[in-house]
């Protein structure tokens, strides 16, 4: 009964986060998938249902229609159906979350570039074994490929569970801007210069902008910008933000450009997505708890909907 509800909501598109008549009154939850315990669930209209069977799972991403899931299982990029359905691998390199080109036909992802440092790869959605074509850097366009590294003994001697902070400091997922034009991602050019920072880039020519920058050169506090996504018209990007010993981790948010930054929600909220012109979804902490929470970006009105984390919405 759950998978055949989710399966004819995935049919028609998702097209309404919030419904019609008197259901559109009463501003029902959106429908969003996120992350508990290693699995992928998804709640929809007060109903969650499990998508995936094990718990070595993180970053999903609806695509445009609501009808896939990309997401990173066992440090690779995946696809699946929105009701858990036709699961398959779409890259074998080690990668960070992904994001959907606005046609739902390529996925982007962070991966080792040509120079040895992260570089932003985009794969077709839909072909087998798909081969990665690399945008960012702009000067390993048409370089071989990096070899594939294998995971190794990562598996079986797994490390001691790191830190909020350290777990987001390491974090290196991408999003896609609502035209197909650009890409914001962690790292770029202004890795030579600086401890952290995140970028634009311009997916036609390659360019880059910095739009948050921490240290370098031993000038600034140490920090990162990381986990981006795009306001539904893209005029905006958000991104969760720390700076240490001044910042708690907290949601920025800036015109593409870097400019008219501010902050967004409270401290400790962090990997926000847009639901709509004036609502967004977020990760909070609820008495010590990772929390999926919707946030009215005008009042700040606060709903929380499941204990969770990593959240994006259909």
């Amino acid at each position: 009964m759950i998978k055949l509800a989710l399966a004819t909501a995935a049919t028609a598109g998702f097209a309404s986060l919030f419904g019609a008549g008197a259901a559109h009154a009463a501003n029902p939850a959106p429908t969003v998938a996120y992350v508990r315990g290693g699995a992928i669930y998804v709640t929809a209209g007060g109903t969650e249902t499990r998508l995936t069977e094990d718990e070595v799972n993180s970053r999903p991403k609806f695509s445009p229609d609501g009808k896939r899931i990309a997401y990173v299982h066992n440090d690779t990029i995946w696809v699946m159906n929105a009701d858990g359905s036709g699961k398959r691998q779409v890259s074998d390199r080690s990668a960070g979350g992904p994001a959907w080109a606005p046609n739902g036909a390529s996925i982007a992802f962070s991966a080792l570039s040509c120079t040895g440092g992260p570089g932003v790869y985009r794969v077709s959605s839909t072909q087998i074994a798909p081969t990665p074509e690399v945008l960012f850097p702009s000067e390993c366009r048409g370089e071989p490929l990096p070899e594939v590294a294998t995971i190794s003994s990562v598996e079986s001697t797994p490390a001691a569970p790191a830190s909020l902070t350290e777990r987001l400091g390491a974090d290196r997922t991408v999003a896609w801007s609502p035209d197909g034009s650009k890409i914001a991602f962690p790292g770029g050019e202004c890795d030579s210069i600086a401890d952290a920072c995140l970028t634009v880039g311009t997916v036609a020519t390659g360019s880059e902008h910095a739009i948050d920058v921490y240290g370098g050169g031993g000038e600034g506090e140490s920090g990162f910008g990381v986990v981006p996504a795009w306001s539904r018209d893209g005029s905006k990007v958000a991104w969760t933000a720390y700076t240490q010993g001044a910042t708690p981790i907290h949601v920025e948010e800036a015109d593409a450009t870097g400019a008219h930054r501010r902050t967004v929600g409270t401290v400790q909220d962090r990997e926000l997505v847009y639901a709509g012109a004036n609502t967004a979804v977020l990760t909070a902490t609820t008495k010590g708890r990772s929390t999926i929470t919707v946030l009215n970006l005008t009042t700040g009105k606060r709903t929380a909907l499941r204990t969770g984390s990593q959240p994006t919405v259909a």
